[in-house]
């Protein structure tokens, strides 16, 4: 059942621009499964769905491919279309983001692969990155500051 729901969210953000997971979920139910928020957002962790802006200023769901060269591009689209802020507190990265961005800004920290990066924890609009130590959270903030003024 799950691969099939999992098949399913795939079919749906390929054809419709789903922007919540309360949407998500509904659209679901409507093909027959029964779901929770819970479910579908751990569905979307696992598809590594991010959110990406659409030309009318919305968000939406999209799987982005794993391998293609001009990835890092896209993932620092991701980061600049979401990202607000951020301050470093101790060895924790507090990164600010659009609301509804936080969960695909660190879906995207984690696609990159950061050294410094030892996991995220994505809210609505905040997220806390752990890193190793405080001088790698400060070094992992110039990086992200480099990586967003390319």
């Amino acid at each position: 059942m799950k691969k099939q729901r999992q098949d399913s969210i795939l079919d749906l953000i390929r054809k419709v621009d789903v922007d919540t997971q309360e949407e998500l979920a509904e659209m679901l139910r409507q093909r027959g499964f029964k779901v929770t928020q819970a479910t579908v957002s751990r569905d979307i962790r696992e598809l590594e769905l991010s959110k990406v802006s659409t030309p009318d200023g919305r968000q939406k769901y999209v799987q982005l491919p794993q391998n293609s060269p001009q990835m890092e591009e896209r993932y620092i689209r991701v980061l600049r279309d979401g990202f607000v802020g951020m301050d470093v507190a101790q060895n924790l990265l507090v990164i600010r983001t659009a609301s509804g961005m936080a969960m695909a800004v660190a879906a995207t920290l984690d696609s990159l692969s950061l050294p410094e990066v030892v996991g995220c924890i994505a809210g609505d609009d905040t997220i806390f990155v752990a890193a190793r130590s405080r001088e790698e959270a400060a070094a992992l903030s110039e990086k992200l500051t480099e990586l967003l003024d390319r």
